[in-house]
């Protein structure tokens, strides 16, 4: 993620900005891998809203974290700009049970 938001800040400088917006609401999927493990400024949160906002049911979004979404609002940082987010992100999510450890093996019951 830090790359895109490298790219976004430079876009904004030098005026293509929503074209590199519409570019990134196009890809078929979006990735963002280990949500919450990076500290975001404003800007990079007004970033990412904007990209969930263009790409909200037109495209698929990936988001891989580490820790449980109940966590999420907390780690987003600002208040106001988490709640945007998160409704983005929530309100049309499909996760996957919670029933597989973190290798993808199922949870042996415990020896006698």
């Amino acid at each position: 993620m830090p790359r895109v938001f490298e790219d976004l800040a430079m876009a904004r400088l030098d005026c293509s900005f929503p074209r590199l917006i519409d570019k990134l609401a196009r890809v078929q999927l979006f990735i963002v891998n280990d949500w919450g493990t990076h500290t975001r400024n404003d800007q990079q949160r007004l970033h990412l809203l904007e990209i969930f906002e263009e790409r909200y049911r037109r495209k698929s979004t990936l988001i891989t974290a580490q820790f449980p979404i109940a966590q999420w609002h907390c780690m987003t940082g600002e208040p106001t700009i988490a709640d945007a987010i998160l409704d983005w992100i929530i309100h049309m999510h499909t996760a996957p049970p919670p029933k597989a450890t973190a290798c993808g093996r199922k949870k042996r019951a415990p020896l006698p």
